[in-house]
């Protein structure tokens, strides 16, 4: 993140594993919160998070580990397991974006990566719910993952916008 220059330049293996703990214990334990919307914003402040504290490897395996986890001990419904994979790859894909454009931009690194995560699980959950998803099921997926998509993960970046601001005032103290 250029503008917000917290990342120090020199960084410690111990305090990457560190940081990486953290961010993936947060990811982690945060579907135990249930609702959509705290635990979606904190998985995805994570994922932005990790891209800066961390990097991008350390991002992505965030992003596949926890939803992994999540499934394995039933804290996602079986139901769902369908779009697993896709959620996968759509928090791939918000880091592969962000990365490649938070140096320019934070803001506009937030809201390109946010948009296109948003668009590829709502094209892809059309075509899941289509095939491989119960009709009694359907309407509840489809609506989990089409504008709350788009509204965690644009909180999720304001969310990480404002953690690196503190770390970044700690770090002057």
């Amino acid at each position: 993140m250029a503008e917000a220059g917290i990342v120090p330049q020199t960084v410690t293996y111990s305090d990457l594993i560190a940081k990486f703990i953290v961010l993936f214990a947060v990811a982690v334990c945060a579907p135990i919160f249930g609702s959509q919307y705290i635990t979606g914003t904190l998985v995805n402040a994570t994922l932005f998070l990790a891209v800066v504290l961390i990097g991008v490897r350390g991002a992505v395996l965030i992003g596949v580990i926890p939803s992994l986890v999540s499934l394995s001990t039933g804290l996602i419904a079986l139901a769902i397991a369908p779009m697993i994979l896709f959620v996968i790859f759509s928090n791939a894909l918000l880091i592969v974006v962000f990365v490649s454009l938070k140096n320019k931009s934070y803001w506009g690194g937030i809201i390109s990566a946010s948009i296109l995560k948003f668009a590829f699980l709502s094209v892809i959950s059309s075509f899941v719910i289509g095939n491989f998803v119960s009709a009694q099921i359907a309407s509840n997926l489809a609506l989990m993952m089409s504008y709350p998509q788009l509204f965690t993960a644009l909180s999720g970046g304001i969310l990480a916008f404002v953690v690196l601001g503190v770390i970044k005032k700690t770090e002057k103290e």
